[in-house]
Parts: structure tokens; C-alpha cells; sequence
């Protein structure tokens, strides 16, 4: 049967894909909001809580791609009719993930002092990195986990499910938050930033739990982990590998950010964290409908319907405009009021105001490059990801920053540079497609 694509279907997949999205930086901004109210060093404590969630994000971004290369291969053979022929792909993939996961895991426990320093961490600052990373650390391979099960859905055409597990882990963090931060008189007492991390923690458990038990119960994909190795393993691992390169050099944007706004001093971190976290709310939000092109595309072109897939880019990119426009207006509505939300140091407030309409201009070109991003994913266009990750980030943000720091930017620099950073993701994304799929459309 021919896939419909209209606004009803798009949004059947996107709106589910953007509340679950939105989940993953509400859990970052709830301890954000949280910690940076702390009545004892709270903006230690945001600095802490920035610079730590900065390195573990980089962890889940780097080793969480085989979420995005099961839900390409999957919704692949689900639009050529052949899913069973991959049945058994999902729980090898898993394995060898979470096994990594581990190792990784393991391996930086012995060296957080050293890798926090590399931050510019130093201090207090430093000593709550490592009390709150010692504790977080053990979320990893459950969220990797989670991820990959919210692939396996997605590949499936199914986003709901992934936001159900998302809006449960979300409240529970929230009320976890305030309960083990600020403590209950009488029954809990306030642990503070440990408070958070624990939260966090808990929350990442309950949500591996359930997303298994909707798998078991909801599919008839089993996570048993069967010989010999599929045949799509090896392209699978090729696609997550491509991924895997790209989340380093996205990263390495982020950390080289995190690194420079430390290095500033306590104020500009401080903003840095709610900039960025405001950043990737955003980003989390319009990906909605990436997670829709992801999603639909992959069935689209295993049905090898060319012309359904460039209607598809069209109207993706046309609603994730619209949510854009949407965002900056309420941005610049509650402009002077929303850094309020994650601290009260009116130094930081200033320093985050200073910048925050840099956040807000650059949502246009972030819609641009996150839709495509997202449909490129479920193409399995990986290798190219790969490319233009490199070239936007050691061509394009690293230069721009350095040029903005040598001029005097200081501050303004790092998001100028990611303003460049898009744009160069976003423009390169669109020329690809329309360079690869316009001929084939034109020919049938």
C-alpha cells in the first residue's frame, strides 16, 4: 500500500517524535533550572552540571548511533515488504553496543579528574564534575539501550511508544529533581547536585525498563540474541561507524564551546549552559519532523517511490519552518523572563541575555539542517552526514571562533561560530538531496 503523505500522516510520526524528542534536553534543562537555584554554590554548581552533561551528551551522541542505522534499515525493508528478513538484526546490534558501552563506561571512570580538566574545570567546579559524573555515569548504557529501542520503533513507523516511555522519564526526573535536591523536610534530606544526578539516574532506569517491556509485548522483534549474524550487520556497522564519526566532530564543536565559555570564566559558562540548553530544546523540538523524514523516507526509498520522497522534503521542511517561526517568536516574547527560569545570578542573567538573540536568529538555519539531518538518517546517507559534519566543524566553526576570538568577540564568538556551523550543515544537506533526487523524480 502507498504511503500517504500529507500533514495528518507527517504529524502521526513527528508530533509523538518531537515530545519525545524535547524528553532529552527537558531531563538537561530540568537540573539546569534546579541546580542553578541551589541556595549553596549554585553557580558552581550550574557550571558543574553544564560541563558534565556537555561530555556525557558527547558519550550518547557518539556511541548511540545504531539508533539511527536500525531505524534507516529497518523502515527500508518494512517499504520493499521484507521485514522479516531482519528480525533478528535489532538485538545483535544491540549486544555489541551496550558492550561497548560498558568498556567506554569503565574506562573513563579511573580518569574523570583528568578529563574535567581538559574543560577548564578547576577548583569547586572540578569537585562537583566528579561527584556528579560518578553518579551519572551509570545512566549511560541504560540510555544507549532506551535509544536503540526508540530506533527499532521508529524504523517500524511507530513514535508514539518512544514518547510514552519519554513523558514518563521526564516527570519522573522533574519530581525526583526537587524531591532529592531541595530534600523533604522529614524524609528526604537535600543532597543538592548529587540530588540531581541520582534523579537523572533513576529516571533513565525506569525508561529502560518500560521500553523493553512495550518491545516484548508490542512487536514481534526479539531482543534474544540469535546466530548466525544477519546479513545487514556489516552494513549496519558501516552506517553506525560514518555516525560515529560525525558525532566526534559534532561534538568536538560543543566541547571546543563548553572549553572557550569555561576558560571566560565562571559568569560566561554559566550562560553558556542555559544558551545551550535552550539551543538544543529547540533543536530537539524542530527535529520532530526529521524524525518524520527519518522515518518515512527510508520506507519510501525501500519502496523506491522517488517522487513520494521529494513531496515528503517539501512539506517536512515547510512545518519545520513553521515551528521555527513559532519558537523565535516566543523567544523574543519572553525574551527578559526566561533565563530567569535556570538561575538567579544576575551577573550570569546579563551575560546570557548578551547573546540569547543569536540563539534565537539562528532557528530558521538549525530547521534547515536538523529536517534533513533526519531524513538523510533514514536514506542512509551516513557517509555523507559524515563529510559535511567534518567540513561544517573543522572548516567552518573552528575557524569562525578563533577569527571571532582574535578580533575580541569574546563571548559572541563561540555563537556566531555556530551560526556558521549550521548554516554550512543546513545548505549542504538541501544541494545533496536536490542534486541526487530531482533527475530521478524527473525521469518517472
Amino acid at each position: 500500500m502507498a504511503t500517504k503523505i500529507n500533514l495528518k500522516t507527517i504529524n502521526q510520526l513527528a508530533v509523538p517524535a518531537t515530545i519525545s524528542g524535547i524528553a532529552e534536553p527537558i531531563l538537561s534543562i530540568t537540573d539546569t533550572a534546579i541546580v542553578g537555584n541551589i541556595p549553596i554554590d549554585g553557580l558552581e554548581s550550574l557550571a558543574a552540571a553544564g560541563i558534565v552533561g556537555s561530555f556525557l551528551s558527547m558519550l550518547i551522541w557518539v556511541l548511540g548511533q545504531t539508533r539511527s542505522s536500525i531505524s534507516a534499515i529497518m523502515s527500508q525493508y518494512l517499504g520493499a515488504g521484507k521485514l522479516e528478513e531482519v528480525k533478528n538484526l535489532p538485538a545483535q546490534a544491540i549486544f555489541f553496543n551496550i558492550l561497548l558501552s560498558i568498556v567506554v563506561l569503565v574506562s573513563t571512570i579511573f580518569i574523570i579528574e583528568e578529563i574535567f580538566t581538559l574543560f577548564e574545570a578547576s577548583g569547586k567546579i572540578l569537585q562537583y564534575c566528579i561527584s556528579y559524573y560518578s553518579i551519572r555515569v551509570w545512566g549511560f548504557p541504560l540510555t544507549l539501550f532506551t535509544f536503540a529501542i526508540f530506533g527499532i520503533f521508529r524504523g517500524l513507523q511507530n513514535t508514539f511508544y518512544p514518547m510514552l516511555i519519554a513523558i514518563i522519564g521526564a516527570i519522573l526526573n522533574i519530581v525526583l529533581d526537587f524531591a532529592l535536591v531541595y530534600g523533604i523536610e522529614g524524609y528526604i534530606p537535600a543532597m543538592y547536585l548529587e540530588g540531581a544526578a541520582w534523579a537523572s539516574l533513576i529516571s533513565q532506569a525506569v525508561m529502560a525498563i518500560l521500553v523493553f517491556i512495550l518491545l516484548i509485548k508490542k512487536t514481534e522483534i526479539s531482543l534474544k540474541l540469535v546466530f548466525p549474524l544477519n546479513k545487514e550487520l556489516r552494513r549496519l556497522i558501516y552506517m553506525s561507524l560514518n555516525l560515529f564519526v560525525r558525532a566526534l566532530a559534532l561534538n568536538a564543536a560543543l566541547i571546543i564551546a563548553v572549553r572557550e565559555a569555561t576558560a571566560l570564566g565562571d559568569r560566561y559558562i554559566g550562560a553558556h549552559t542555559i544558551a545551550i540548553n535552550l539551543w538544543l530544546f529547540a533543536a530537539f523540538f524542530i527535529d520532530g519532523y526529521g524524525a518524520a523524514g527519518n522515518s518515512m523516507g527510508g520506507k519510501l526509498l525501500g519502496a523506491k517511490d522517488y517522487k513520494g520522497l521529494w513531496k515528503l522534503a517539501k512539506k517536512i521542511i515547510t512545518y519545520g519552518m513553521m515551528v521555527s517561526i513559532v519558537l523565535m517568536a516566543l523567544g523574543f516574547v519572553f525574551y527578559n523572563s526566561i533565563g530567569g527560569i535556570f538561575s538567579n545570578d544576575p551577573i550570569v542573567l546579563s551575560t546570557f541575555y548578551g547573546i540569547f538573540y543569536i540563539v534565537i536568529l539562528g532557528l530558521p538555519m538549525n530547521t534547515l539542517a536538523f529536517v534533513f539531518d533526519g531524513l538523510f538518517k533514514g536514506l542512509g546517507e551516513m557517509k555523507y552526514l559524515r563529510n559535511v559534519l567534518l567540513s561544517a566543524t573543522f572548516l567552518g566553526f573552528v575557524p569562525a571562533l578563533y577569527l571571532g576570538k582574535f578580533l575580541g568577540w569574546g563571548f559572541y564568538a563561540i555563537w556566531v561560530a555556530f551560526v556558521v556551523w549550521m548554516m554550512i550543515r543546513g545548505l549542504a544537506l538541501v544541494w545533496k538531496f536536490r542534486r541526487k533526487f530531482r533527475p530521478l523524480v524527473q525521469n518517472l
